[in-house]
């Protein structure tokens, strides 16, 4: 089978090909046309030429941006704490050259616009979330917030919960009571009295006060309300309650740093909030270091660079980020501090900042280590560079060589260590001890470094009055009684074959064997006696003692009763009886008294010096001495709250008793550390003696027979207390200079 084409109809079939390749020609340049067209307009939805704020009747506010072209549908999201509305305009211009516009419209704050290369965004920062409409008039966008719609919304939810309240019986739970008391220790504490034990009760602690959600509990409508407490003088400032259809919600808003603690006993439920002190305040940010406000963030896949903006935008500091921050990240963060948030989003991303003033720079971790690196570099070429010149500092209170040896330690200490000088490798300085002076050639730096440092060091030193009282009482009493007699005499006898003579000694025998010779043989001549030989016998019975156990006290004369018996036959028999009772009391008082500087020590010393024997290496003898001193040694230390620790030495040292090998010293010694108030007495130690001494003296057998014994025996009581009292008071003197 063949086909038969002619030049005719080829022809025509030609034409027709050649206007059919015209036609698809011309309709895919228009479906480019329209497709480049229609891109084109998808990336340029116009520029922000200008936003206006308008007030509305009902504290409502209005926001107008005018653009131009007709705007495009925003994209935004709203967050409850902190209270902001954001919307986002893609592939819009921002041509507006200011970015933050203060606001005064019920409670709103300020209003924030931002540019990018793909959108424009919008913030409106305000006190509490409210709700917003929009609208878009030709090339202009309004935005209304807080409408009438809110209000009547506001008004359905408070018929609905005078409905619960009326219906209150149907419920098991509810709150009785709401109370406020001031605790013993000055905290405030929130006494709520409740249906049942049971309820379930969540504690939440905010930024700014402390929450509680009583689940599924009732609140009448009286106990709903706010409590002004302020003048209970405690951290709490109000007490709030409220109803929210299902749940009682009481917040407790307090003031300062605080520590807050629930507890329940029965029905009774109880929120104590107490003030931290200084040191509890420091302690706890020692443990969290994170103290700024706290924020909610919930985002997935957003820019590092918009999370840092919101974080700017949100503490109100200027932002600078590197070109090298980029990345996404997702974040859901609920009431943390801003600068834990912040600390998070860096480390997450291996990011670092650094904060002047207001300004808050993000970079790399390594570029800014890189930075700080170069510019140490610099400082110190500069520093090498720096033209140096010579200053005379005058010391007005310190020693100059003390000084200059704290800052000229060029060279290694004692344990071969580097020790760092404030002076320069070109630094030098001359101490001059006339005009106690300093001649300092630096650099300008480093002379208003010491200078500085001169400053802080070269003060007045607050000085201490020590005074020491050393008391030593004596009491005694002491009963002494004793006995004393003697026994001479003889007899003839009548066979003439001798006599018999008695006395209490071979001596007193003699001499009266003498004297009676002498007596008889005048007796014989017919003479009367001699008158010494009455006398010879007079002075021989002070050894005719047959027992002498008189009373003898250490000082004094005892008292004395003497009985005598003598007859012709010359028998004499001599009894002499001594007795002693003494009492004695001595109080001795010693006080040094010294003043010194903070932290100086000072000694004084009061006494004498006793020379002694000593022997030396050649083995010939050298005179030595020895203290016998009063003396005081004390470092005190003034503390920050203006106590006084010491570092005390106390003695007291006398002669005492004679020896063989020289006189003995005796010792009242104290060293120890004390810390005492500034004018308070404190006793640092106390000795006491008690000596109790009972003592018989007698002669074996003869001193214990009954009664006669007595005349064999002597007794001697004694009792004698001695105690030393050591008391130390320091005083801080007053001087305006070092108080300054």
């Amino acid at each position: 089978m063949g086909f038969l084409f002619n030049n005719e109809f080829g022809e025509k079939l030609g034409n027709k090909m050649m206007s059919l390749k015209r036609s698809f020609a011309m309709a895919a340049t228009a479906i480019f046309i329209a497709v480049v067209t229609q891109s084109a307009f998808a990336q340029d939805n116009g520029v922000l030429e200008d936003i206006s704020f308008a007030s509305l009747p009902g504290g409502r506010f209005e926001v107008k941006m005018d653009f131009s072209q007709s705007p495009p549908e925003p994209t935004g999201y709203e967050i409850d704490q902190p209270a902001r509305i954001v919307l986002d305009f893609p592939d819009v211009k921002n041509n507006l050259d200011i970015k933050q516009y203060p606001l005064s419209f019920g409670n709103a704050k300020s209003a924030v616009v931002l540019g990018s290369d793909d959108r424009t965004r919008l913030i409106i920062n305000m006190d509490k979330l409210e709700y917003y409409q929009t609208r878009v008039e030709g090339n202009s966008f309004v935005m209304e917030v807080g409408s009438n719609k809110l209000t009547s919304s506001i008004a359905k939810a408070n018929t609905i919960t005078t409905k619960l309240v009326e219906q209150v019986n149907e419920y098991e739970s509810a709150i009785q009571n709401i109370d406020f008391r001031r605790g013993e220790s000055g905290e405030g504490k929130v006494i709520i009295t409740l249906s049942d034990p049971s309820i379930n009760i969540n504690v939440e602690q905010t930024a700014s006060e402390v929450q509680l959600s009583f689940i599924d509990t009732q609140l009448p409508k009286e106990l709903r309300r706010r409590l002004d407490v302020t003048d209970f003088a405690t951290p709490v400032l109000f007490v709030s309650a409220d109803y929210d259809g299902a749940n009682a919600q009481i917040s407790i808003k307090p003031q300062g740093d605080y520590d807050y603690l629930a507890y329940q006993t029965d029905t009774e439920y109880v929120v104590s909030v107490k003030k931290l002190t200084k040191q509890e305040a420091e302690e706890r940010k020692a443990k969290f270091t994170y103290v700024g406000e706290k924020l909610s963030l919930n985002f997935q896949d957003i820019p590092v660079r918009s999370v840092l903006q919101l974080i700017a935008d949100f503490t109100e500091l200027n932002l600078v980020a590197s070109d090298t921050v980029e990345g996404k990240i997702t974040l859901r963060l609920e009431n943390v501090p801003w600068d834990q948030a912040l600390d998070l989003v860096l480390k997450t991303k291996g990011l670092d900042k650094r904060q002047v003033g207001n300004v808050l720079t993000v970079a790399p971790a390594a570029e800014i280590a890189e930075q700080e690196r170069q510019a140490l570099e610099t400082n110190k070429q500069l520093e090498e560079l720096a033209p140096l010149r010579t200053e005379f500092i005058q010391i007005l209170y310190a020693n100059a060589e003390d000084i200059f040896k704290l800052f000229n330690n060029k060279k290694g200490g004692k344990d071969g260590g580097a020790r760092k000088s404030i002076l320069s490798e070109r630094g030098r300085a001359i101490v001059d001890k006339r005009t106690n002076s300093i001649i300092l050639t630096e650099t300008e730096s480093k002379i208003e470094e010491f200078r500085a440092m001169i400053r802080r060091i070269d003060i007045p030193v607050r000085q201490v009055e020590i005074e020491a009282r050393i008391v030593r009482a004596e009491t005694g009493s002491a009963e002494d009684f004793g006995v004393r007699w003697g026994f001479a005499g003889g007899k003839i006898a009548d066979s003439g074959a001798g006599q018999f003579w008695g006395a209490g000694g071979t001596n007193t025998l003699l001499e009266y064997s003498n004297a009676v010779k002498e007596q008889a043989f005048d007796i014989a001549q017919g003479n009367d006696p001699s008158f010494e030989d009455y006398v010879y016998l007079d002075n021989g019975l002070a050894d005719a003692l047959v027992a002498d156990l008189a009373a003898t006290p250490s000082a004094g004369d005892a008292g004395r009763f003497t009985l005598g018996f003598s007859n012709d036959k010359l028998s004499l028999l001599s009894l002499e009886l001594s007795a002693l009772e003494s009492t004695g009391r001595a109080e001795l008082v010693s006080q040094p008294k010294v003043i010194t500087e903070d932290q100086q020590e000072a000694v004084i010393k009061s006494g004498e010096e006793i020379p002694y024997q000593v022997a030396t290496s050649s083995g010939a003898t050298a005179i030595a001495w020895r203290d016998a001193v009063l003396g005081l040694t004390v470092t005190p230390h003034i503390t920050p709250d203006d106590r006084i620790l010491m570092k005390l030495e106390l003695n007291k040292n006398s002669l005492g008793q004679l020896t063989s090998f020289g006189n003995a010293i005796n010792t009242t010694y104290i060293n120890t550390n004390v810390l005492v108030n500034n004018g308070e007495t404190v006793v640092l130690g106390g000795i006491y003696e008690d000596l109790v001494q009972d003592t018989l003296v007698k002669i074996p057998f003869f001193g214990d027979l009954p009664f006669v014994g007595r005349f064999f025996r002597k007794t001697s009581n004694s009792d004698a207390k001695i105690e030393i009292l050591l008391f130390v008071t320091p005083r801080i003197l007053s001087d305006p200079l070092a108080n300054r």
